[in-house]
């Protein structure tokens, strides 16, 4: 079945009464994404960061002594608690508090997931969320010498698994994965050429232009490649394991090293609905733990026990978004889950987006929320990414609202107050590209 039959399923669905303390997406922005080493280059994460933080708060009309915390996943940066440093980059003053998550390419989604659980906690009515990656300033790491005149042992990631646990190289892993799941190279070229195409389409069509916060005059993702088709990714020889052996996961069917940054606002459904905002509505969530040797399978079990524990099926789900970060792992989770390769990322995905690991699982929850926050928009969501180590994250969202509030062009609401209050921010959330900013 097309990625088009489905793109209203679930349109009756409609969830359980709602608790006023439901946590709810009530905007969502991201930067464009730069191939590592181009665009982006001479930003820092922190100065990735901290515009998209700045941007959520001009759309929705508030100052920043609303905002409880900011919770930014990243994987490779230089520590020092990197979502406060971003925070106070972006001008959110001294009293906004954060704290960086590590759950590797699943952290800006468990940044958000985070965040909504403090809203379903009552600890705050508004969080900044998401997560960012700077490849290209990644400092480079080094085990000390443990004896005299022994050189520090530069290594390019930390173990995801300690022995006896295998700990494969994710491109090696992704090539066992799409071996064992009879995942051929021709499907995964046309995969990722298809990858390409939807992204090049989705651009031309300006399907990004509302999601983007453009930075040092870059105003597009860097990666997709146009005309990019099978026969030229024929060509390319398997990057990870020889062809003899039976490697096929080349770097064209393989995602890119990148920089960028996503995030999104979690606020409380009491403040949603008292403002009439629109948004996605975070359902529930999983994270599974799976074989740290086939780590692109993770997603299996989490989609599979966050529906099951819903009640739902995949039939349900109108928009669906992976990380696409191999072509062979990507198809390998749907054909064990049962589900159209062609429903998933129908507007481009990692393959042709980019992968900033830190910030790709919140980069799915920005597309989602463009795809589905709209009046023709399916009604239910699902996020999922595959995570170094073997594990799995899954996250369920449902379109939301308008509600009985101030409608968008028809003024702010009330005024803000105090961060951890039960007082709403104020202002409707807005829209459209926010010019380069120069924090």
């Amino acid at each position: 079945m097309s990625a088009g039959t489905h793109q209203n399923a679930g349109a009756d669905w409609h969830p359980p009464t709602t608790d006023p303390f439901e946590p709810v997406i009530v905007a969502a922005r991201r930067t464009p994404i730069a191939t590592a080493g181009h665009g982006l280059a001479q930003r820092s994460a922190e100065r990735l960061a901290a515009p998209v933080l700045s941007a959520l708060l001009a759309d929705l009309g508030v100052e920043s002594d609303q905002v409880a915390d900011v919770l930014l996943g990243n994987t490779m940066g230089p520590g020092g608690n990197l979502a406060r440093v971003a925070a106070l980059a972006a001008g959110l003053g001294t009293r906004v508090p954060g704290v960086t998550v590590d759950r590797q390419c699943g952290s800006g989604l468990e940044a958000v997931t985070l965040a909504a659980s403090q809203v379903r906690a009552r600890r705050g009515d508004l969080y900044l969320a998401g997560g960012v990656e700077s490849a290209s300033t990644a400092p480079i790491r080094a085990w000390r010498p443990t004896s005299e005149g022994e050189e520090p042992r530069v290594y390019e990631r930390a173990p995801f698994a300690p022995p006896p646990y295998a700990d494969p190289e994710m491109g090696e892993a992704a090539d066992l994965v799409a071996r064992e799941a009879g995942v051929s190279r021709a499907r995964q070229d046309a995969y990722a050429a298809r990858s390409h195409a939807r992204a090049i389409a989705a651009t031309e069509a300006k399907a990004f232009a509302d999601e983007l916060v453009l930075l040092d005059g870059l105003d597009h993702d860097e990666r997709p490649r146009a005309g990019l088709d099978v026969r030229r990714l024929s060509r390319l020889r398997p990057a990870f394991v020889p062809e003899a052996e039976g490697g096929t996961v080349t770097a064209g069917n393989s995602c890119g090293v990148n920089d960028g940054a996503a995030a999104v606002a979690v606020v409380s459904e009491r403040v949603r609905a008292r403002h009439g905002w629109p948004g996605l509505r975070l359902l529930d969530w999983e994270c599974a733990g799976s074989d740290p040797a086939r780590p692109g399978l993770g997603p299996v079990p989490a989609v599979r026990a966050l529906l099951a524990r819903n009640d739902l099926g995949l039939d349900d789900v109108g928009a669906i978004e992976f990380v696409e970060a191999f072509a062979g792992q990507v198809l390998a989770c749907a054909d064990a889950l049962d589900l159209d390769p062609a429903r998933i990322c129908p507007e481009g995905g990692a393959l042709a987006l980019g992968h900033p690991w830190g910030a790709s699982g919140a980069v799915l929850l920005v597309r989602l929320f463009s795809r589905m926050v709209r009046a023709d928009g399916p009604a239910l969501g699902l996020a999922a990414v595959a995570i170094g180590g073997g594990m799995g994250l899954a996250a369920l969202v449902t379109r939301v609202g308008p509600g009985p509030g101030p409608q968008p062009g028809q003024g702010p609401g009330p005024g803000p107050g105090p961060r951890h209050s039960t007082d709403t921010p104020g202002g409707p959330p807005g829209t459209g590209p926010t010019p380069e900013n120069e924090q």
